[in-house]
């Protein structure tokens, strides 16, 4: 299916099919970033432009407020859930059918059939959302082409089960490092256990209790974890530095300071060695005030919810542009290898923003 063009006269639902059996795994995106690109150049009310393998279609009409709606193209890697199908119970099943393809299936019908929307409108679709910060398309085109990204408001692809989701919360990682001695273990003594030390990292996690603040109306849930470690040398002999993995989720009231400054003082007591700063991307708060964002609400309906995880809205935030998520897929569902979709929902959410940009 990866050679064969999209079809944007497809219905939602069947044009996510189209772009699960496109495989994207994070840093294989060209051949499906080829394919968008090419639907889109056959649209004569968009220009269309390419950095790598992120691709951007506007309108120019024109209008008094321009709207993004983007959308990454990566997925995580396949678990035996490539090509797509279709139950019973109309659940359309396969890898990004949640996180994110229907949400860019959603894109690419409304870039295709919505020609002179109420507000003019920015299209992007982009790469290696799912891997380090450092690499993400939407971050390297803020980069080289800003102006590519001007707009008002940004309505991010992401899943949220059919209901808006606020903000994101930031995602800190880092690398707490212990150092021993090595010994034969047959003279422990003769050494100190690097892994050993780490306990009091461990101890302190286990007694973490998360923050739970409201930001501009909605309740977010911080979270402090240990998500690896690593340490040992053979299993005959005492280790001399262990590493222990943590990442904290942060509500968006905090800074990027703040988030390091309180993890640092929570394990301050610890005797780490070595503390580095592996990753950090800081959240963005809901912005629901805006009225942009205020009259998308009102148009998609339901109630709204507060985003856990983390999102590109960030990065929207930090452009100035308030930004939400939206879309048909269930982020409870989200890099599972039974990762689902119901498919009569995404034509839903496509109606919704139809509805949004039309009225």
């Amino acid at each position: 299916m990866a050679d064969t063009p999209l079809d944007l006269t497809l219905d939602a639902a069947e044009l996510t099919a189209q772009l699960v059996d496109f495989p994207s795994v994070s840093g294989t995106e060209k051949p499906l970033a080829d394919a968008i690109e090419t639907a889109l150049r056959a649209l004569p009310h968009l220009t269309v432009d390419r950095y790598g393998n992120n691709v951007v279609a506007r309108t120019h009409l024109g209008r008094a407020e321009r709207v993004i709606l983007a959308g990454h193209i990566d997925t995580v890697p396949i678990a035996d859930n490539v090509p797509s199908r279709l139950d019973e119970d109309g659940y359309l099943w396969g890898c990004g059918t949640c996180d994110m393809k229907s949400g860019v299936a959603v894109q690419l019908r409304i870039a295709a059939t919505v020609p002179a929307p109420n507000r003019d409108l920015t299209f992007v679709f982009y790469d290696n959302e799912e891997v380090a910060a450092h690499l993400n398309g939407l971050g390297h085109v803020a980069e080289a082409h800003p102006e590519w990204l001007a707009g008002d408001f940004a309505v991010l692809l992401e899943p949220t089960d059919g209901q808006v989701e606020g903000g994101c919360q930031g995602t800190l990682r880092v690398l707490l490092k212990f150092k021993g001695e090595r010994a034969h273990s047959a003279r422990a003594w003769m050494g100190s256990n690097a892994i050993h030390a780490s306990a009091r990292v461990l101890a302190k996690l286990a007694e973490y209790e998360p923050r739970q603040p409201v930001v501009d109306g909605l309740r977010y849930h911080e979270g402090l974890n240990a998500v690896g470690i690593q340490g040992g040398v053979a299993t005959n002999v005492i280790p001399d530095a262990c590493t222990v993995t943590v990442n904290f989720r942060y509500a968006p009231d905090r800074s990027e300071e703040e988030a390091e400054a309180f993890v640092r003082d929570y394990f301050a007591d610890c005797g780490v060695d070595e503390f580095v700063v592996d990753d950090h991307t800081g959240g963005a708060r809901p912005g629901l005030n805006d009225p942009s964002a205020a009259a998308f609400v009102e148009a998609v309906g339901g109630e709204v919810h507060p985003k856990y995880g983390w999102t590109d809205v960030s990065r929207f935030s930090r452009l100035g542009i308030p930004a939400v998520n939206y879309s048909p897929g269930n982020p409870l569902l989200a890099h599972k290898v039974d990762e689902r979709v119901k498919a009569s929902l995404i034509p839903v959410a496509e109606e919704r923003l139809r509805a949004w940009l039309t009225a």
